[in-house]
């Protein structure tokens, strides 16, 4: 087990299902695989909020995690891996950038949840109606990387609102601050994905 965490904290991909396997053939169960791997990625957030590591980093060690909760699925009956709930994710409309989005969707999936990945340059509308189509998600993800999709991310925020649908809406990227998250009425800020991931954590906890 402790190979395991070590492996997902490097990102050695290659690794990862080897290790794995050798761990549940050890008697591990695949929660408790899948739980040392969750702990694994919690250091890995923590690394990158106080700039021990880099983005690529990051990236690796999440894409390491998926590969290694691969193995996993067919163990744990499909709800093991999404215990958290569902959290709906995309980029505001005009802005084509994913990089960011997709980092916070693997961190946050590996923190539990089933992520729904709306893409890029998403219309207001179609954040509202996913919410419709999942109407057990408690929390909403809107990205934008550009100055100029600002006001889509307000746009965003206020047809959520506007719906009257019950969820928290976290806002992050690049040009956000969180004068700028509270100003449009969203819920939360974040700053990164290891934050969003610990965020959105407390906020399942909260619910549950």
């Amino acid at each position: 087990m402790d190979n395991v965490k070590e492996l997902v904290v490097k990102g050695r991909l290659k690794k990862i299902e080897p290790a794995v396997q050798e761990a549940l053939d050890a008697g591990a169960s695949a929660q408790e695989v899948l739980d040392i791997m969750g702990v694994a990625m919690d250091e890995v957030g923590l690394k990158f909020q106080t700039n021990e590591i880099f983005i690529s980093e990051m990236l690796a060690a999440a894409k390491t995690m998926q590969r290694g909760v691969g193995v996993l699925k067919p163990l744990l009956g499909g709800g093991g891996a999404a215990k958290l709930g569902k959290f709906i994710m995309g980029t505001v409309a005009g802005d084509l950038h994913d990089i960011g989005k997709n980092l916070v969707e693997m961190m946050i999936e590996a923190s539990g949840f089933e992520v729904i990945d709306l893409g890029v340059d998403v219309p207001a509308e179609n954040f509202v109606q996913a919410l419709r189509d999942n109407p057990d998600c408690k929390i909403i993800g809107v990205s934008a990387l550009l100055t100029t999709t600002l006001d889509a991310m307000k746009e965003t925020v206020e047809a959520i609102k506007e719906s009257g649908i019950d969820v928290t809406i976290m806002v992050g990227g690049a040009p956000v601050t969180p004068a700028f998250a509270e100003e449009i009425g969203a819920d939360v800020y974040t700053p990164d994905a290891g934050s969003a991931a610990e965020k959105a954590k407390e906020i399942a906890a909260a619910l549950a």
